[in-house]
Formats: structure tokens, sequence, C-alpha cells
């Protein structure tokens, strides 16, 4: 509390001055006595938006209304000799709750620093620093709930996440991103009321889920959104790769198998000048996701044991429609259901040498996911039979080695036939149409079974090729040779 900087310091000397409180609140505070880093600097004040931004134009250098309607108001202040710039939010205090026949929160402004910070998800987030004072507030013994690594509710668990459901998926985000266990009430509360989740939208959901998956230990986090059922109403098909073990034990447990194929991803992620910094969302969800086509197809064979054909390709197409529903954009669910369908072709190619026809197929399917596939693949290793995976992982450091080669001769990363398509319609005089897009099919397929052959070559087997096969194209010519 004594180094707080002193421009923070001369922003709560502005509103004290006009009659208003201003505390700074939550993750900051939390992270602070944790003696973590914290980017965020939210204030909580007594003052109405209209007079935060009044107030905030006099401290700051710009400020917006990037939420004004539930009261938040943010600046900046432009960084100086003697001070960083600064980037603060600050809120109304308030209190919210949902309407049952209502996605969206109902804000309503309070008037008292201890009842703004009673609507707080948890203990831990539910506590201040009155600025200029520099007072510690923990009106709800916070700090206590901190030190023991607990998730307690301010108030009665039942009414605060009839409050606010999304705090529910909070908690299995807390327990991820601080390694805490969520307190033995507010858990009961959280399998009770499952269901109330329902009426939060899913752009919420997203991003909650997307911090579960970008924390410190996610493995931790899914766990409290499994075991309390949250997860069966948010994303079913991670709880559901539990139907995919049978009783008997003749295959390995999905679910858990998924766990570790995360985790082991997660310690697959690199630097940030790496091929895959760390955490990587797109990564982190397919390796979650890997497996969850293995309930859909999951067969009992005559020999007695166990199999889940096309899996990959079934749950490549789940992914995507669960992602969907949760309002990922198109890109990163694109990229995730690419990821889940290729995660087997390694094996597809077994343990032998591989050819460059292969690597050269597998580097341009994977595309710009290639260095992700590369980690899904070796995290998806979770044999404990030593030997296996000594001969799984010294196959793929043959094929990276592989691809290292050719790509140095080859230009892998980007593929094209010897032709283009103006050389095409030049060669066959014919005209844009899908006669032209199945002639550069043709040369990609031979470009990537037999690498660059020239253009002279290329030219001659694109005629033999059309010779065959023109007659499937009438009207596409406009012009002889």
């Amino acid at each position: 509390m004594d180094h707080m900087d002193p421009t923070v310091v001369a922003l709560g000397e502005v509103f004290a001055e006009a009659g208003h409180e201003l505390s700074i609140v939550g993750g900051p505070v939390r992270d602070a006595l944790l003696g973590r880093a914290s980017h965020d600097l939210d204030f909580a004040t007594s003052a109405r938006p209209d007079e935060t931004i009044a107030l905030l134009s006099k401290w700051g250098d710009a400020h917006w209304d990037i939420g004004k309607e539930f009261g938040t108001i943010g600046a900046k202040r432009f960084a100086t000799k003697q001070s960083p710039e600064i980037v603060v939010e600050v809120t109304t205090y308030r209190t919210d709750e949902y309407d049952p026949e209502s996605r969206k929160p109902l804000v309503v402004f309070g008037d008292t620093l201890e009842g703004d910070l009673s609507r707080r998800d948890f203990t831990v987030n539910a506590m201040a620093i009155r600025v200029p004072q520099r007072e510690f507030v923990d009106p709800f013994d916070g700090l206590s709930d901190l030190a023991a690594g607990v998730l307690r509710t301010p108030i009665a668990a039942e009414k605060s996440f009839d409050d606010d459901p999304l705090r529910m998926m909070r908690a299995a985000r807390f327990a991820g991103q601080l390694g805490f266990d969520v307190e033995e009430s507010a858990f009961a509360a959280m399998l009770a009321m499952t269901d109330r989740i329902e009426i939060v939208s899913a752009e919420r959901i997203h991003d909650e889920l997307n911090k579960l998956v970008l924390s410190v230990d996610p493995v931790r986090g899914l766990g409290v959104l499994v075991d309390s059922g949250l997860a069966d109403k948010v994303i079913p098909e991670v709880p559901g790769m539990k139907a995919a073990t049978d009783e008997h034990k003749r295959h390995k447990d999905v679910y858990s198998h998924s766990l570790t194929v995360l985790q082991q991803a997660i310690d697959l992620e690199t630097g940030p000048d790496g091929a895959v910094p760390g955490p990587d969302l797109v990564l982190r969800l397919a390796a979650l996701l890997h497996d969850i086509g293995k309930p859909a197809t999951r067969k009992f064979e005559a020999n007695g044991s166990v199999s889940f054909h096309h899996h990959e390709l079934v749950g490549a197409k789940m992914a995507a429609k669960r992602m969907r529903a949760l309002k990922y954009d198109k890109e990163t669910t694109k990229a995730v259901a690419r990821l889940i369908e290729l995660h087997l072709r390694f094996h597809g190619y077994g343990e032998g040498t591989w050819t460059d026809s292969a690597v050269r197929r597998y580097v341009t399917d994977a595309g710009p996911m290639l260095e992700r596939l590369h980690r899904l693949t070796r995290a998806d290793c979770t044999t404990r039979n030593k030997g296996k995976a000594r001969r799984l992982s010294d196959a793929y450091d043959s094929l990276e080695s592989r691809i290292t080669e050719i790509a140095a001769q080859e230009e892998l990363a980007a593929i094209r036939p010897d032709l283009d398509g103006e050389q095409i319609m030049s060669i066959l005089g014919i005209k844009p149409g899908r006669a032209v897009g199945a002639a550069y099919k043709f040369l990609m397929e031979m470009r990537l079974d037999e690498g660059p052959v020239g253009a002279d070559v290329a030219r001659e087997r694109l005629l033999e090729w059309w010779a065959d096969h023109s007659h499937e194209f009438d009207g596409q010519r406009t012009y002889e040779n």
C-alpha cells in the first residue's frame, strides 16, 4: 500500500475533493496480496457515470464510455518521465441480478463500497483499497480465504449464483487460475443450480470458458466444471467422453486421457518467440476436444476389442457445431476442427520411413496448423508402455526431420503446382470454369507425389491428362491450340 503509484493517489484526491469515494477493487487487490503482477486497475466509486466522466477528464488525458449503461467509464493518463502510462476503469457502486426471463443482468446503482463488494463473485475478489487514504477494506474476510486458498461467496451461495449464474463458471475458472478449492456450500449450490446457467448468453459463457482454458491449470478448472454438472450444460461433449469407456475396461478412460493430452499439449507450448507461444487457445481446445467423437463411433469388435473408426472426422464436426453454438469466431472454429480432423494422420503412416510424397501431403494438409499439429500429435501419446512411447516419439522425430529436409529443398510451406491457372487455360485453350479447377487439382496431386518437375514436364503431363478427360468438360474449350 505504501508503494502506490502517485498518479493513482492523485486520482483518488480528485474524487475526494468532489465529495466522492474511490477504491481499487477486485482482482488488482487480490493479485497484489498474492504478490502477482496485475495489469488491470479497476476502481469502484460513489459517483454516478456522468460525474465520473467529469472527474476523469480532470485527471486523465483521454476517457471513453466503455460501459456507461453498467456504470463503467475508462480513462488513460499518458506516460511522463516520472510515471508510465496508466489506464483505469471506474465503475459506479452497483448491484445487479437477473430477471428469470432475461439473459441480461439488471443494473441498479448502489451507495456504499460494502454493498458493492457484497455483489462480487467471491470473497477473495471482494477486498478493496480506498484512495487516497490507502485504507484496506475487507468486510467478508477475503484475506483469510486468500490465505486458505478457498473460493467462498460473500453472501449465501444460492443468492449469489441466482443473481449472476455465470459466477458458477467463474468458480471453475478461478480454480484453474489460482489453484483454489471451491468452498463446500458454494459447490453444493453449483450442483443444485446448474440449470440456472441456461439464462446466461452464449457470448458470456464463451468468454468465461476461454479464460478457464487459458488459465495456469485448466485441468483443475475443468474438473470443477465437470464435477459440478455445469459442463453438461455448457460443453456437454467433454463429460460425454466418459460414455466411451466401457465397464470391462477394454479401452482407456477417454475423458481422463483427454485431460492428460491437454496438459501435455500445454507443456509443449513455447515462449513468446517460439512456434506456438503459450497459452494457445486453439491448441488447448483441440487437445481437450480431440476425442469427443469416440462415444458416437464406439464399436465392440468380435475379437473383444473396441474401435472408434473415423472418430476424428465425427469429432471435428461435433467441435465445430459446439463452437458455433458458443459464438466462437469462424477462424478459431475452423482451426480447432481442422486439428481434430488431422490428429490421427500421423498414425496412418505407421512407424516406417516417410516418403517425400507423404511428407508433402502432411505439410500441405496441415497448412498453418502444422506446428500445432506437431504438438497435438505428440501430446496424444499417453501410453504407459515406455517402449511404445519411445518408438512413437522416435517416429515423429523422424517425420519432423524429413519435413525439415524437404522444406529446405522445396518451400513446403507454399507448395503450388508447376503451372498456374492462367497457364493452364492458355495450354488447354479453355476459359475459367470447373475444368481449370480439375486440371489444377491434377497438377497439385502430381506436385505432392513427385515434387517439382518443371514447367515443360508439367505441360506435357497436363496435355496427356486433358486428352483423357476433356470429354468430361464439354463446352469448356474456347479455341484450338
